[in-house]
């Protein structure tokens, strides 16, 4: 897989944005980073490596939103994808 931390594409920008500790929805990807599919590029994120977990909330608006952020992995997480590996699967 292509390096995404290299250049200065959409996927970059939302990396350095959730890096950095915010938390970034659907809209606002779309307004600051021209994203149009937010889950692809989380996708390509999360094949990189990092723990991108997408959290909803309720708006003030009454909409639920869900908003990504990077984060540390459970210890769950981890298990499961060295079990994966044992099985060969990766």
């Amino acid at each position: 897989m292509k390096n995404f931390l290299t250049g200065n594409n959409k996927t970059t920008k939302l990396y350095t944005a959730l890096a950095n500790g915010e938390r970034i929805s659907a809209s606002q990807a779309k307004k600051r980073f021209g994203i149009q599919n937010i889950g692809a590029e989380v996708s390509r994120i999360r094949q990189s490596g990092f723990a991108v977990y997408a959290n909803r909330r309720m708006a003030g608006n009454g909409v639920e939103v869900t908003e990504y952020r990077i984060g540390t992995p459970s210890r769950r997480l981890i298990a499961a994808g060295y079990a994966a590996m044992a099985a060969g699967l990766v």
